[in-house]
């Protein structure tokens, strides 16, 4: 490769942003000249292939190293000898499909937040060899280390190892700071709270802590806000204004905001009408719920003849997300939560990362988040009955979609900073919905890993393997559709008839009948002959190869013969000695 000044690599050492081969090629020169693996550098020979779950170690390694290390980027570099003097040697690694790019969505299916490469770059020498692929690794979030797959790697020297807990406080350490919710509002008085929204609080209190209620009924509202941790030694918190405040008093708060926004669209996506709700946000929920075109459904049950009624949308479903969306929002932003309303589905978005990693996480877990953005309001709305203290409310919201036999929640946390769930408001897929009826002893991951093949989303290779091992679907990727076993349940057989592949047998007998009646076949004759009747499943190149095999297994098999080569080549009937 092409040599490169060193003012050249001295000022790339700085940044991360790589826009000739060039300036690429001088960034690896750097790095190769390095004395020894740092951190937050790796290289591999790599020659042919590396195993997917090393990949993924790394880079939850390299990342959190960047992260200590204060590096714009974390490098992985296949294609290199790993001891100094380091050559190129070249590597093979996803030259086939599936290749690079669809390599990065992977990755981001198993680390926390959806983490993925800044960029994966390819380096080539002049007569195509010696090929070097540069993974471009982002630095951990501050105060969020990367994970993979839960766990969380760093380095010791060049040793890949479990991140040391001193390493791993480090990183949370950066997000430690005073928690924005529980600062003191200067000025702020119980005169600036609303009345209404305090006798709201108090029965939700009285709610959670039934033993109490007689006594809280005794006590004034100071002691109360204070006994409810909604303010500090009667000093009003920002909590108190977001959540009891009156309309007016959300000054005291600035430049944050505490918004909900609804908007309603139309099916071309156009807005139709909208309203924003401020503070008491306590009440705001219950007025942004009176908004939402909440429309009967009806569908059948297998076992009855009458339609079920139900209505698009789970009340508890709603409040629940936009309950998170209030305890979890980056007020520090100046954004608002947003509520999108759509023919059959509602979008809520609030700002900041999503804590936890991935929604998998959380319902694996079923446990409290260790570190909160706004612990105070958190605690307050425990206290109020807002969320649930011990973190499950994103599993129930899913096991509450399962027993209305809806689709799942879609969680978005592909834009980083800010966190999208789609509740959808209708039955996709009957055959689902049956399903979701019949076998109720499948486990919520299964449930949410079919969810994703009714909606045509990809999966995981671990959640792909895990229905695959129970029988739970068939097909090829990306088209997968429900098995048997499952058709055979909810009565969906013609539809899985029409998606599985016939027998073999049964389209080499239609070739021999056409050629009997016609003699001669074009390959585009045979196309149309067999193409809409090859597995709905399959895509139209997976028909096309499926249709070239069988015709060279009916050759080796003495079937048929070709007459002719290449576009011009017609199939006949084999006949003996010719």
């Amino acid at each position: 490769m092409d040599t490169v000044s060193h003012t050249t690599i001295s000022k790339l050492s700085q940044g991360g942003n790589f826009t000739t081969p060039e300036e690429l090629k001088a960034k690896l020169e750097e790095m190769m000249e390095l004395p020894a693996e740092t951190e937050w550098i790796e290289f591999k020979e790599a020659k042919n292939n590396y195993d997917f779950d090393d990949l993924g170690r790394y880079f939850s390694a390299l990342s959190n190293e960047a992260n200590l290390n204060r590096q714009p980027s974390g490098w992985l570099v296949f294609g290199i000898t790993n001891k100094p003097p380091r050559n190129i040697c070249g590597t093979n690694y996803r030259l086939q499909e599936p290749g690079l790019e669809r390599l990065k969505w992977d990755i981001s299916q198993h680390t926390n937040n959806q983490t993925t490469f800044i960029k994966i770059h390819e380096l080539k020498g002049e007569r195509g060899q010696e090929r070097v692929i540069l993974f471009q690794i982002p630095p951990a979030a501050k105060g969020i280390p990367t994970a993979w797959k839960g766990h969380y790697y760093g380095r010791i020297h060049e040793s890949l190892k479990p991140l040391t807990l001193q390493k791993l406080d480090q990183i949370r350490s950066q997000a430690t700071f005073e928690d924005w919710s529980a600062q003191i509002c200067d000025g702020a008085t119980l005169e600036d709270l609303d009345s209404q929204a305090i006798a709201f609080a108090r029965d939700k209190y009285k709610d959670k802590h039934h033993e109490l209620a007689e006594e809280v009924d005794q006590w004034d509202d100071t002691t109360f806000l204070d006994k409810s941790k909604v303010c500090i030694d009667g000093k009003i918190t920002r909590t108190a204004i977001i959540l009891l405040g009156k309309n007016e008093a959300e000054h005291f708060i600035y430049p944050a905001v505490a918004r909900i926004s609804w908007i309603l669209k139309d099916a071309n996506g156009l807005e139709k009408d909208y309203q924003h709700f401020g503070p008491p946000l306590i009440l705001a929920v219950d007025q942004v719920f009176s908004r939402i075109r909440n429309l009967t459904y009806r569908y059948m049950r297998n076992e009855t003849l009458f339609p079920t009624e139900i209505t698009q949308y789970d009340s508890w479903v709603i409040r629940e997300t936009l309950h998170n969306a209030i305890a979890h929002q980056d007020y520090a932003q100046g954004g608002r939560i947003n509520v999108v309303e759509e023919s059959e589905s509602l979008l809520f978005t609030n700002l900041g990362e999503f804590l936890p990693g991935s929604v998998e996480e959380v319902i694996l877990r079923d446990a409290p988040q260790e570190f909160y953005r706004n612990r105070f309001l958190a605690n307050s709305m425990v206290e109020l009955k807002m969320i649930d203290t011990i973190g499950s409310g994103i599993k129930r919201m899913f096991i509450r979609q399962r027993q209305r036999s809806f689709p799942m929640p879609d969680y978005d946390l592909s834009e980083r900073g800010r966190v999208k769930v789609r509740i959808i408001g209708k039955i996709l897929d009957e055959r689902y919905t049956r399903m979701l009826m019949m076998r109720t002893d499948l486990e919520l991951m299964d449930v949410i890993s079919l969810d994703k093949v009714q909606k045509g989303n990809s999966l995981t290779e671990d959640q792909f393997k895990s229905l695959k091992k129970r029988h739970l679907i068939e097909g090829r990727r990306p088209r997968l559709f429900v098995s048997a076993e499952i058709a055979a349940v909810t009565d969906t057989k013609a539809d899985y008839i029409k998606k599985r592949a016939f027998d073999r047998d049964y389209y080499k007998k239609l070739v021999l009948k056409y050629l009997e009646q016609y003699e001669t076949a074009s390959r585009e004759n045979i196309d149309e002959l067999l193409m809409d009747k090859i597995s709905d499943a399959l895509s139209y190149e997976q028909k096309k190869n499926y249709i070239n095999n069988l015709l060279q297994e009916m050759r080796r098999e003495g079937y048929i013969e070709p007459l002719g080569r290449a576009r011009g080549t017609r199939w006949v009937i084999h006949k003996p000695g010719s």
